[in-house]
């Protein structure tokens, strides 16, 4: 009996990360799709290094196409179906301009509804202007769901779970470092994440230095990572700096840290909060990290703080030195189970689902 044609699906992307080519990888691995992904260069900032090989799957620099040899390039391919990352790439919008009555076009965005002038204004114009181009929306989560229905989408033309860690290779470091932790937790928090304000990283180190002189305890903080406040690192013996680290490099880390914290000012998503919660690890994090409104449960696998505020944070560590290593493992193992939410099989699943219905 002869193969069915695989289906053929273009993915417009601005920059690629390591867990969204593991969906890819695994969405290639089905053996009924067959994935063309043009990208924007690696951002330097987090200049991650990942293995784009694999049966069925294609890259290929959005800097060696002009608009006009991009849709030409489109049209060779012939796709079943164009996913788009945003509406920043005018060339990208005009491929999906051209494609929208002959196939789905998927547009891929991660903005909550914030309520803001900017996205009052995008919910006025976008229902009158984004179904030129896009058929179908795919989203994160609840809080992007949100503003998808202001930009004119219908909610049954709207996915969830445009985002996924790599599940296997988290959740295998989880099940390795079980034991060890059960045995001894490790009294180390860690941070994943650029050095910037809005992740912030001021309040983190404030906080931190702040628990450590109201109620002294022998938790460590191990910060990995860069950016533009490198220089403004705290000189502090309980406070570690490890630069950026790549992805590879990670489980060492995860072996010798208990609880994860993300103290975000604002955060549209953040996989890396998916990822630690796969890895097992009790979770703390700020109210406005969209991440969180899928894999934090208060006191079940973690604790919220306020952003922006350091008595918050202050307050929600001195939670977690009162838990006894018992109720920090039973927490990790609650954030493992929550993480199985979402995973790039489902990721996948999710793809096939646009294209056959």
């Amino acid at each position: 009996m002869s193969k069915l044609p695989l289906k053929k699906c273009v993915f417009l992307f601005t920059e690629l990360a390591g867990y969204i080519v593991a969906c890819m990888k695994d969405l290639a691995a089905t053996g009924l799709v067959e994935v063309h992904v043009v990208r924007w260069p690696v951002n330097a900032v987090a200049p991650f290094k990942f293995s784009l090989e694999g049966e069925n799957l294609h890259f290929y620099e959005r800097a060696s196409f002009s608009d006009e040899q991009l849709l030409k390039f489109v049209n060779d391919i012939n796709p079943d179906i164009i996913f788009c990352s945003g509406w920043i790439d005018k060339g990208y919008m005009a491929v999906c301009k051209a494609y929208r009555n002959k196939t789905k076009t998927v547009l891929t965005i991660d903005n909550p509804w914030r309520n803001t002038l900017k996205q009052n204004l995008a919910s006025f114009v976008g229902p009158l202007y984004l179904h030129k181009y896009y058929s179908h929306c795919w989203v994160p989560g609840s809080p992007q769901r949100k503003f998808a229905r202001k930009l004119g989408f219908k909610d049954e033309n709207i996915r969830e779970g445009v985002y996924s860690c790599d599940f296997k290779l988290y959740h295998q470091l989880f099940e390795t470092y079980h034991k060890s932790k059960e045995k001894a937790f490790p009294k180390r928090i860690i941070f994943v994440g650029r050095y910037t304000k809005l992740k912030g990283v001021k309040e983190l180190w404030e906080a931190f230095i702040r628990f450590h002189q109201e109620q002294p305890n022998e938790w460590e903080l191990w910060c990995l990572g860069k950016g533009d406040m490198d220089a403004d690192f705290p000189n502090h013996p309980k406070i570690k700096n490890f630069g950026f680290v790549q992805p590879e490099e990670m489980a060492k880390f995860i072996s010798e840290t208990g609880v994860f914290i993300l103290p975000s000012h604002y955060e549209h998503w953040g996989v890396v909060v998916h990822e630690y919660a796969a890895a097992g690890f009790p979770l703390i994090c700020t109210t406005s990290t969209g991440a969180a409104t899928t894999f934090l449960e208060e006191g079940k696998n973690g604790f919220f703080h306020d952003p922006c505020s350091t008595e918050s944070l202050v307050a929600v560590l001195k939670k977690i030195d009162r838990l006894s290593p018992a109720e920090l493992l039973k927490m990790g193992d609650a954030s493992a189970a929550i993480a199985e939410r979402i995973t790039p099989a489902k990721w996948s699943s999710t793809v096939l689902e646009f294209i056959n219905n």
